[in-house]
């Protein structure tokens, strides 16, 4: 990520958070606390944002209105900026996937927005639980978009219900195309309880699951098991995964397919 952009979501973070310390913003922008600490005094000396101890501070803590100002958070955008050239050749291959006319699930995420450039041209029938992606597609495509009654959840630009009358039993899918926050030996891995309950609804209704993950995604950990990887058909990742885990997931009987990009990118 360039240092202009991680400058403009550090500044957006902190206009939803109010205030983030070092790790976080680390975490949040993936970059390393000593670059994150440079970006703080930087700004600081800017004036676009406050230096406090630990961390930074916006410099409009109690104003909500920057804030409303934008459909999609700054944690997702931040997401969507990671490894974005890689998710767009993934995205591109899983729309490739689809026959015209055909009914696909897409859940929210950075890697499955991506899909919305190779969409734009089709005609399918679309649930998803991504607000973004269904605004996208909305505006600059025709394909026939369906959304699950729920609340909007602005940083994830998604929609969650703790309820089981949201829609999403009445819909049918051929295929579910899914991003994960990581995937290895313990399985397809979530990071928050209300992804998983809507995710494992939204797996119900589809014959097929197919998980977009770059390879920053393989083998890692998170807090949540969503399914094991004898849930998942197909995966699409980049071909700088290692060598182990293509045979762990050919184990499990995954078709694994991966697009060029330049090692180690």
């Amino acid at each position: 990520m360039l240092e202009k952009q991680r400058h403009h979501l550090l500044i957006e973070l902190l206009a939803e958070m109010g205030y983030a310390s070092v790790p976080v913003l680390s975490s949040k922008l993936k970059a390393s606390e000593a670059t994150i600490r440079r970006d703080i005094t930087k700004l600081s000396k800017r004036k676009a944002l406050t230096k406090i101890r630990g961390g930074a501070q916006s410099n409009n803590v109690s104003s909500h209105s920057h804030e409303r100002r934008h459909l999609k958070g700054s944690v997702f955008l931040a997401d969507t900026e990671q490894n974005k050239e890689i998710k767009a050749l993934i995205a591109d291959k899983a729309v490739s996937l689809c026959e015209e006319g055909e009914s696909i699930i897409i859940n929210g995420g950075s890697s499955t927005f991506m899909m919305k450039n190779a969409l734009a041209t089709r005609h399918l029938n679309i649930l998803t639980n991504s607000f973004a992606l269904a605004h996208e597609l909305a505006e600059n495509s025709d394909n026939q978009v369906t959304l699950p009654g729920g609340e909007l959840y602005r940083k994830q630009s998604i929609i969650l219900s703790s309820f089981e009358n949201d829609g999403i039993s009445n819909y049918h899918g051929s295929k579910m195309f899914m991003g994960t926050p990581a995937i290895g030996e313990f399985g397809l891995m979530e990071t928050d309880p209300m992804l998983v309950l809507s995710e494992q609804k939204l797996l119900k209704q589809a014959d097929q699951l197919i998980v977009l993950a770059d390879s920053s995604k393989i083998g890692k950990r998170s807090s949540l098991i969503l399914c094991s990887l004898d849930k998942v058909d197909v995966l699409i990742t980049d071909s700088n995964v290692e060598p182990r885990f293509l045979e762990l997931f050919e184990k499990h009987e995954i078709q694994v397919i991966t697009v060029s990009v330049p090692k180690n990118k």
